[in-house]
């Protein structure tokens, strides 16, 4: 009789096992597929600002710091993706979202701008990246959340470290810079004087390698 408990216990347990680590490979799963679309509406947003740059350099081009930033900032942000890190990459993304913003405010004073469809569409096409980057965010960072609930929790987190799981970091966003300002020429002064498009920034944009974010 006692040999009969003996089994059944180590029956539940080597069940108990089973059931958690199916458990746990779908959660990492889940989340490493949530980042995956981070990663692809980063590489979009990577490589629309190239063309924003030659688009209205023509028009602000004496406005150099500011195309500059925007180049500089993008060309971090692809760096920091390079590196899978959620916080590093957060925050390149959040000085990229901040150049941005600049930009803009400085296109609000070329009502000429308003006129060409290329800077229209670019326009729109970076605010519904932003808009899908943002929901992205929000479903890697609940997957997260999840995820490391169940690393946390016993009696999970006895065997979690055991068999590899660590927990992934979360994708931090600044509220007030994720958000690409809309242009309003309303208010705009005339139209600037003629001006030689200044130097290209950009070349052809870089291609992100933003891959799953290392676990922590």
């Amino acid at each position: 009789m006692g040999t009969w408990i003996v089994i059944g216990i180590v029956v539940l347990i080597v069940l108990w096992l089973v059931f958690t680590y199916n458990g746990l490979i779908s959660a990492r799963n889940r989340t490493q597929e949530a980042w995956s679309e981070i990663d692809v509406e980063l590489k979009r947003r990577h490589d629309l600002i190239p063309n924003l740059v030659n688009t209205v350099q023509g028009y602000i081009g004496h406005e150099r710091g500011t195309l500059e930033a925007v180049t500089k900032a993008r060309a971090d942000a692809v760096a920091a993706g390079a590196t899978g890190d959620p916080q590093k990459i957060g925050q390149a993304e959040n000085l990229l979202s901040q150049s941005l913003r600049s930009l803009f405010a400085v296109s609000e004073n070329y009502p000429e701008l308003k006129a060409i469809s290329a800077f229209t569409n670019l326009q729109e096409n970076l605010t519904a990246t932003e808009d899908k980057l943002e929901f992205s965010r929000r479903f890697y960072n609940g997957n997260v959340r999840d995820y490391n609930i169940k690393l946390q929790t016993l009696p999970t987190s006895l065997i979690a470290g055991v068999l590899g799981f660590k927990p992934f970091g979360f994708f931090q966003a600044d509220e007030g810079d994720r958000a690409v300002p809309q242009v309003s020429f309303n208010n705009a002064p005339g139209s600037p004087s003629s001006l030689p498009p200044a130097a290209g920034s950009g070349g052809p944009p870089a291609p992100g390698s933003a891959g799953p974010p290392p676990q922590t």
